[in-house]
């Protein structure tokens, strides 16, 4: 029987259809630097260069674990945070290590555990060493994807979680918490608009000890959270770079008008300020209250005043400082944002995008 021509044009389009359905399951994005990242489909086996990221894909993934076959134990999740994520997730202990700190990585140990995606930082791309691992992992035919949520976080954290939700399935998760990020900042930057507004000059003494005073911060990081909530940062002009050191004769002579440390867990062998994850309100406000009452210090007028407090050094690596950028907005003008709730923000990341609950102290004020 000869064949008619709509059934000849229907057969070639069911061809043609399933030729291309291979190609429809590519998955395509470009990272952070610009560079064309092509999947067969949606990633399963990834590698990650800064372990602490598995709490980004929980931003994204009901169960991140199940995605992950290896990482690299420098930058890796708090105590804390990897119990919290062990208790619920115990395949976690089956991630195998791919290098360990100094950011190093051994291409090897990657190539074997046959991974879909190698995820690396910004900081990894300006890394000679770290640029010839990478092109070895791409030579063996793993795609490598880099993403950034610390040298320019308000920049590159929500197109960096979108790229990673693209790249692992997690598209319309990375999308809703992309609008709940966007929404609060909006909400901060339109009050702050008012170009009377005075900005008060602001002190942030990093991985806070009353001693070896002071390291503080100067470009990037801190710096952005602290100008987007409507603070001049007094670092800015003393220290060269991302980070650097002045006296304490030097900040006595600044006399900010407030004085913000930063603190974790890592900070207790020194006698500096311990807060963050795993940490009791009273643990913190004890180390808190050591270091304001330390010679120098004790003479602020911010402290004097009350105009003090203290926050968890870690929030500088995830999307979710968007908590952090509240508090600080709050601190800086408590009449402007009276109505911000930023314990209410970290509640609802929590209950809405993260897999797991990590108790914690995350913030802490002189006097309080």
């Amino acid at each position: 029987m000869m064949m008619t021509w709509a059934r000849r044009g229907l057969l070639a389009l069911a061809a043609t259809l399933g030729a291309a359905a291979p190609l429809a399951a590519e998955v395509r994005a470009l990272d952070i630097l610009g560079r064309e990242v092509v999947l067969e489909a949606p990633a399963s086996r990834i590698v990650l260069g800064e372990g602490r990221h598995m709490a980004v894909l929980g931003l994204m993934h009901e169960d991140p674990v199940s995605k992950v076959v290896g990482w690299r134990l420098d930058k890796a999740l708090d105590p804390p945070t990897l119990s919290a994520y062990r208790t619920k997730f115990p395949q976690i202990d089956a991630i195998k290590p791919v290098g360990s700190g100094n950011r190093d990585l051994s291409v090897e140990a990657v190539i074997a555990l046959d991974p879909d995606l190698l995820v690396l930082s910004l900081m990894d791309a300006k890394d000679p060493g770290m640029e010839q691992a990478r092109t070895q992992v791409e030579a063996a035919g793993i795609p490598v994807v880099y993403v950034d949520f610390f040298s320019h976080p308000q920049q590159n954290s929500l197109p960096s979680l979108k790229i990673l939700g693209a790249l692992t399935g997690g598209d319309a998760k990375a999308d809703e918490f992309a609008t709940f990020y966007t929404e609060r900042l909006e909400r901060i930057t339109s009050r702050l608009a008012d170009p009377a507004l005075k900005r008060p000059d602001v002190f942030f003494h990093v991985h806070a000890a009353p001693t070896n005073c002071c390291a503080t911060v100067g470009q990037g990081v801190f710096h952005d959270f602290i100008t987007t909530a409507g603070g001049n940062n007094i670092g800015n002009t003393a220290v060269g770079g991302v980070l650097g050191n002045v006296s304490l004769e030097f900040l006595i002579g600044a006399d900010p008008d407030i004085y913000v440390a930063t603190g974790g867990a890592h900070m207790g062998p020194r006698g500096g300020l311990v807060l963050g994850s795993g940490i009791k309100p009273g643990e913190a406000e004890l180390s808190f209250d050591a270091l304001l009452t330390a010679p120098g210090f004790s003479a602020l007028t911010a402290i004097e005043e009350g105009r003090a407090a203290g926050v968890w050094h870690l929030f500088n690596d995830s999307p979710v400082h968007i908590a952090l950028i509240e508090y600080l907005a709050k601190l800086f003008h408590p009449e402007v944002f009276a109505d911000i709730d930023p314990d209410a923000t970290l509640r609802e990341i929590e209950t809405r995008f993260s897999p797991v609950s990590v108790f914690g102290t995350w913030w802490v004020r002189a006097n309080d």
